[in-house]
């Protein structure tokens, strides 16, 4: 990747983490650990991979993105403020009373969302939908899927991956945010769904692993997808939870709990120095 490029992406990256810690604090709840740690795909995904307009977020040939894993939608929101479909001051009113930013993706009340998600693994079940009626009509637009690692624990996301490989899905990609850590503790732990290629490949999927935050990684990885065909695609991302917020990163205690005003203020400091390091 240009040096110019992957410069411009971290910046994006950065934006949308500073979107994320603004929205949460102000909420006074929210889910901050998961989502600083997709910044990075979101950043991608939406600045370079996907066939997207925010003047006209309906748009029927447009790529399509599920958040599978809706408690992140400080992620998705801070995206779609920094691509433009909303004004970045509207992530302030996260979760408050008549506020189109619910705790999660509503499709029929934030610009820019395709799919309403809360209830983990609902979201890839919809986006294997999305696929196949692409398939089935036609269309040319692909769905791309976000899911948590600790999401992966639902039978309905395996299910769904037996589904989009036996229907040939090979305008499906999704993501595995693997950042080790949920709620209650280390995935693995909880109740381990590992290891995710081996139980991809053997439901038919084609599987790409990658860091997360290496952006030369995520381009590659989204590049080789698209030339996948006969099956769909599952890039496995090794993220870091709370990723670029000292205190933070992985601290399974910061899956879902907003910061005070103390530590609101470290968060967008520590933002503030990687923005400096940007410049």
């Amino acid at each position: 990747m240009e040096q110019s490029k992957e410069l411009k992406l971290k910046r994006l990256a950065n934006n949308i983490r500073i979107g994320i810690i603004e929205s949460v604090y102000n909420a006074g709840c929210g889910h901050p650990g998961g989502s600083l740690s997709i910044a990075d795909i979101m950043a991608y995904l939406y600045f370079e991979e996907m066939n997207v307009n925010p003047e006209n977020p309906k748009d029927a040939g447009r790529d399509r993105f599920v958040l599978s894993k809706g408690h992140t939608a400080p992620a998705l929101y801070a995206t779609l403020a920094e691509r433009g479909y909303f004004d970045k001051e509207e992530l302030k009113t996260l979760r408050k009373t008549n506020t189109r930013l619910q705790g999660h993706p509503d499709m029929k009340g934030t610009p820019g969302v395709d799919m309403t998600t809360g209830s983990l693994g609902l979201g890839f079940s919809a986006a294997c939908g999305m696929a196949l009626s692409a398939k089935t009509y036609g269309d040319d637009y692909r769905v791309y899927a976000m899911l948590g690692d600790g999401e992966s624990e639902e039978g309905q996301v395996w299910e769904a991956a037996m589904f989009a490989a036996h229907y040939k899905l090979d305008n499906l990609c999704a993501v595995i945010d693997w950042n080790g850590l949920q709620i209650d503790g280390p995935v693995a732990e909880v109740m381990n769904p590992t290891p995710h290629d081996e139980k991809l490949r053997a439901f038919g999927w084609h599987v790409i692993s990658i860091d997360a935050h290496n952006f030369s990684e995520i381009e590659a990885a989204f590049a080789e997808a698209k030339t996948v065909k006969g099956k769909p695609t599952a890039i496995i991302a090794k993220s870091t939870k709370g990723k670029g917020v000292s205190y933070m990163e992985n601290k399974c205690e910061w899956h879902g709990q907003a910061p005070k005003e103390d530590l609101y203020k470290v968060a967008i400091s520590d933002l503030e120095k990687i923005a400096e390091s940007l410049k």
